[in-house]
């Protein structure tokens, strides 16, 4: 399948030159997209049956190394670069220098939200119009779809860019937590950070997200024996009840902030009064002030205790930050869908409550333009899917974005 792909870009090459005046659908980077979509297919196919769960090192670390393995064979310069926490796999940076001017750095991820043999149980399948299995969408399509416009490139003998960089990272579902250096150092390099998170249906670009933020709200009461001495207790969990009772007045969906109960625990025994209560809130914000104020909201809380002897706390961890509406981001969107056009396509804008690597690039100066990635969606489920169709344009756009703004990069922020 391979040298049949290989023998028809061969085809294009000789009949039409790269940099010629077709476009969109005419062009050799859309015809090499199309002829690419049963290859691009069969590699999905085989890092989706790759379990990497965030956290799951040994597996994790078998993605990374069959990504790697895909780079090298493409003439890239591979490190794989160990996390910045021991638990997590290593992280994988390719780079390819060119002639030109555009520093482009994209961003993808192989960790998934799933657990350890999610696979053995519900592995990589087709139908008709999509793919479905752990991980196909957010982010493995992403993945193989930056892998594929890389291997465009090289056959179409582009290189009018100065370098693109492609980092593949393992700790995204987590809040990259082992990669945040890594991520900054490369920006340092980079006028334009693509990434590579799916695309929301019908096909649209994520021109904006939400930050998103881990409130935990903890509870310390007093045990004791459960039918012996009940009253001598002071019971954790009930008051934890109230504190998330306090707090149900939060948006739970929607375009604004949402604050969402996502884990709970209480107790170490039936038989015992629960001294401990824990429950985490997921708050998405639109701007960095909302989740002050929503701090704020908790600790507010925390002062009103229904279980008498009771004590609340109230903790904070920030995953990432938003990613706002700017012109940055719009000057690519802007390039982007001029590409579609040109294909006789229609691509819109939008935004939602996931967070990503995207506004770790605006908040460094750098233009940033997320869900370029196939078009999916069911994401963090079992439902997850990836649409099909989207394969051609997808990496169509992704290639020809390359292209532009390896001749044209954006200026840095100042």
């Amino acid at each position: 399948m391979r040298l049949r792909h290989a023998a028809l870009i061969a085809s294009l090459l000789a009949s039409t030159p790269v940099l010629a005046a077709s476009t969109g659908k005419n062009s050799p980077v859309w015809k090499a997209a199309a002829a690419a979509r049963a290859d691009q297919l069969a590699m999905l196919e085989k890092l989706v049956n790759i379990d990497s769960g965030t956290g799951d090192k040994v597996s994790g670390q078998k993605a990374s190394e069959f990504v790697a393995e895909q780079l090298r064979a493409l003439g890239m310069t591979v490190e794989l670069v160990p996390a910045e926490l021991p638990t997590l796999p290593d992280n994988v940076v390719a780079t390819l220098k060119g002639t030109g001017k555009g520093r482009i750095l994209m961003i993808a991820h192989t960790d998934t939200v799933f657990g350890p043999d999610t696979v053995a149980t519900r592995p990589f399948r087709t139908d008709a119009t999509r793919a479905y299995g752990p991980g196909v969408s957010d982010e493995k399509g992403g993945v193989i779809e930056g892998i594929f416009a890389i291997r465009l490139l090289r056959e179409l003998k582009f290189s009018d860019f100065a370098q693109i960089t492609f980092l593949i990272e393992t700790s995204e579902e987590g809040g990259s937590q082992g990669t945040r250096g890594l991520i900054s150092r490369l920006l340092n390099n980079a006028d334009a950070e693509l990434n590579l998170e799916p695309g929301d249906a019908p096909d649209r670009l994520t021109v904006w997200r939400k930050g998103s933020n881990a409130f935990t709200i903890s509870v310390k009461g007093r045990p004791a024996h459960a039918g012996v001495a009940p009253q001598d207790g002071r019971n954790a969990a009930l008051e934890l009840v109230h504190q998330i009772q306090l707090a149900d007045s939060l948006p739970k969906t929607g375009d604004g902030v949402t604050a969402n109960l996502t884990l709970m625990k209480a107790g170490s025994r039936y038989n015992i009064i629960p001294e401990d209560a824990e429950a985490i809130f997921n708050v998405r914000i639109r701007t960095k002030a909302q989740g002050d104020e929503i701090d704020a909201q908790f600790r507010r809380n925390a002062q009103t205790i229904a279980v008498p002897d009771t004590a609340v706390s109230v903790s904070r961890r920030v995953s990432f930050p938003p990613l706002p509406d700017n012109g940055a981001t719009d000057d690519l969107a802007d390039r982007a869908e001029r590409i579609y056009a040109a294909a006789g396509l229609k691509i819109t804008r939008g935004g939602n409550g996931g967070a990503s690597e995207s506004a770790l690039a605006h908040e460094a100066g750098v233009a940033a333009l997320d869900g370029l990635g196939p078009v999916g969606g069911g994401f963090h489920s079992e439902l997850e899917f990836l649409e099909l169709s989207s394969l051609p344009p997808r990496l169509y756009l992704l290639t020809s974005l390359i292209m532009d703004l390896g001749r044209n990069p954006p200026a840095r922020a100042q």
